[in-house]
């Protein structure tokens, strides 16, 4: 972080100075100079943008280090296809929603980085996006209520964001993974979800999940 905070800086600086020497050139009609100028205050005002973004974005996120407990969610039922679900995330308070279906889905964004990316040495970074129900019958998937909520709010600033929809402004960050979970609901039934760098995985804490899972998978 304090790295990007440098970087961001010193690019912004420089491309001050070129702002002021595109000036200076242009008001004694150096136009060649000016260009010059001008062409290097865009280099280094890119770089130093993508270097805020990246920062304010490291903030948003959460650093991704190794497999990690990222939420516990439990089910009670309060209707045929009808299930409260508390989620839990550390740091936050937990959340009640109503999901409608057999099954629940969770979703996360995780940013990795290649070069020249990596020699800055970030680690990789996640955010859980989205908790949905889900209907094992495809016919019921189309045709009955779905109901999804988000699980992290939109930043102003965000690098998965701009890498998705304009790729060659931001070499080295690979926007381009998500991955996400599901299993049944079953009333009093608690699941563990886990997070690596390579998936998004969920695993039953109790008998009345280890039976749901039994169950759904015969």
């Amino acid at each position: 972080m304090n790295l990007l905070l440098t970087a961001s800086t010193v690019f912004t600086l420089i491309a001050l100075y070129f702002v002021f020497s595109m000036a200076r050139h242009a008001r004694r009609r150096r136009l060649v100079r000016a260009t010059r100028s001008l062409a290097g205050g865009a280099i280094s005002g890119s770089i130093g943008a993508a270097c805020i973004l990246l920062a304010f974005s490291y903030y948003g996120y959460d650093r991704l280090l190794e497999e990690q407990t990222v939420s516990q969610i439990e089910f009670s039922q309060s209707a045929p296809g009808r299930y409260t679900a508390r989620v839990m995330i550390d740091g936050e308070i937990d959340r009640f929603l109503e999901l409608r279906g057999d099954e629940w889905q969770m979703d996360a964004r995780v940013i990795n980085w290649k070069p020249p990316a990596t020699l800055l040495g970030l680690d990789p970074i996640y955010q859980l996006d989205r908790l949905s129900g889900r209907y094992s019958q495809i016919d019921d998937e189309m045709s009955e209520k779905r109901t999804v909520y988000a699980l992290s709010e939109e930043l102003t600033l965000d690098v998965w964001r701009v890498a998705r929809k304009f790729p060659f402004l931001m070499p080295g960050v690979d926007a381009y993974y998500g991955t996400a979970t599901f299993l049944p609901m079953a009333d009093g039934a608690r699941f563990e979800v886990t997070l690596s760098r390579t998936a998004l995985m969920a695993r039953p804490l109790n008998d009345a999940a280890r039976k749901a899972v039994g169950n759904w998978r015969q």
